[in-house]
């Protein structure tokens, strides 16, 4: 629901023509036009704490505000709570995106050389016939750590794999050891990967 316009020269129409038009009392529409303007008021003193706020902190956000404007919020008499305030802030363009942070496990740009691809086209109808190998990264409180994995294609079990700090070779050597350990058949088995510099390695390649 909207008000009319407060000046009575942008009214299209007087407020007991637009009342009868919704079947609306002229109290209940004044009682309504009366918070709505105060709820207007009450949001753009918010606005403003918000702004001053971000002129020293700009990626402040909503909860850290909720915290920082406890006082002001008191000293103006305002109620606000976390979600009133994200709506506020969303309907006003103030939210703060989060910083996406990833990291990049391929480096394809190496002096090895790179297999080409001899799995296009290919059927994978058994076991041990084609194992994939990645790196993924998990975030943690102290930072990322980083996930070798080797899989079967055709069963899409995960014949090997290590966890470690670093994005260093070894990782990936052990995961490929222990899938190998752990093979029973591995006769014309393909290796696939994504050439990134750990799997094009002359270490890696030789096992």
């Amino acid at each position: 629901m909207k008000t009319a316009p407060k000046n009575r020269k942008n009214r299209g129409f007087n407020i007991e023509a637009i009342c009868d038009a919704f079947s609306l009392k002229r109290d209940a529409y004044y009682k309504f036009h009366k918070r709505h303007t105060a709820k207007k008021e009450m949001e753009q003193i918010v606005v403003g704490l918000v702004r001053k706020s971000r002129r020293t902190l700009p990626r402040e956000g909503t909860r850290k505000l909720m915290e920082s404007l406890h006082e002001d919020f008191q000293r103006q008499y305002l109620k606000i709570g976390r979600d009133q305030l994200f709506r506020i802030l969303r309907e006003n363009g103030l939210l703060i995106r989060r910083k996406k942070y990833s990291s990049r496990t391929t480096n394809s740009h190496h002096r090895f050389y790179k297999y080409g691809n001899t799995i296009k086209g290919l059927k994978i109808s058994r076991p041990n016939q084609v194992w994939a190998s990645d790196i993924t990264y998990i975030r943690t409180v102290k930072g990322f750590c980083y996930l070798a994995l080797i899989t079967d294609m055709y069963s899409r079990k995960i014949v090997g794999f290590d966890l470690s700090d670093s994005l260093e070779l070894k990782g990936c050597v052990r995961a490929l050891n222990k899938a190998i350990y752990n093979a029973k058949n591995t006769t014309r088995l393909i290796h696939h990967s994504d050439r990134g510099i750990q799997y094009c390695s002359n270490v890696y390649t030789q096992i």
